[in-house]
């Protein structure tokens, strides 16, 4: 546990979008020593990967104990200070309340008192793109390729081949600026439902000053940088020319057709 620390939480949840640069953050954070060893623990399609990885038995279906799972996930999680992190999409979240609220019924329905009851004290970030056009691009790259991030330290899923060719698609970037701005409004409703207050960060922050994001974001957790510790960036930019013609090719074809 941590030492008595009324303003810091035992655990906090990355809360994001695809393509807003959140496994970049994950590792910044990780590189810290002090604020977990965060990860997308909790995406359904990764956590029979995970359970595998930390040898959690099954039965003979081939189920497990979602208990035993979030056990070993905080294990893997946590730093010697007593801190998790981890990463939630906005459907991530809703399938970890599922399944918690399973494990925990006499708490269902209350989602913070449910995730406070399982991870401890916990607390949000919650980072935006403010280039929301630059975020669907990146996501339709990502789709195309199956590759997600450069990098990292450990994560399950992500790197693909990348040897297919990415094709523009101005079809697919307008659904994904739809889902990114739903997406957006839905996280943003379940703080305000729930009273929820998180600390805000952006991508274009990130990117201008990580080191500078990384140190603010460990204040807002109640974490100092140890001494003599660097924050490292883990991650590979993936942004390159072709995101900023497949941009630039959108913008002007929307100003055609408006």
């Amino acid at each position: 546990m941590l030492p008595d620390a009324p303003d810091r939480p035992d655990a906090y949840f990355l809360c994001a979008t695809p393509r807003t640069g959140s496994s970049l953050l994950l590792g910044l954070l990780d590189s810290t020593g002090v604020a977990g060893r965060p990860q997308a623990y909790f995406r359904a399609p990764d956590e029979p990967l995970w359970a595998d990885r930390w040898g959690i038995p099954r039965d003979e279906q081939g189920d497990f104990s979602y208990r035993e799972y979030v056990s070993a996930a905080l294990a893997a999680g946590r730093t010697g200070n007593g801190v998790f992190g981890a990463k939630l999409m906005r459907g991530t979240l809703d399938e970890l309340l599922g399944k918690l609220g399973a494990a925990h019924p006499d708490f269902a329905g209350d989602s913070p008192s449910l995730l406070n009851r399982a991870f401890g004290r916990t607390g949000f970030l919650y980072l935006r793109r403010e280039d929301v056009l630059a975020q669907a691009v990146s996501w339709l790259r990502a789709e195309q390729t199956n590759t997600w991030f450069i990098g990292g330290n450990g994560e399950i899923g992500g790197p693909g081949s990348g040897e297919r060719t990415p094709a523009y698609d101005p079809e697919r970037i307008g659904q994904l600026l739809r889902l990114i701005d739903e997406q957006n409004a839905s996280w943003e409703a379940w703080f305000a439902s729930h009273g929820v207050q998180p600390h805000l960060v952006c991508y274009e922050e990130i990117d201008a000053d990580a080191t500078g994001v990384t140190r603010r974001l460990l204040g807002s957790l109640g974490l100092e940088l140890p001494p003599g510790r660097a924050i490292v960036l883990r991650h590979r930019r993936q942004a390159d020319e072709l995101n900023d013609q497949w941009a630039a090719r959108y913008r002007a074809e929307r100003r055609q057709a408006d």
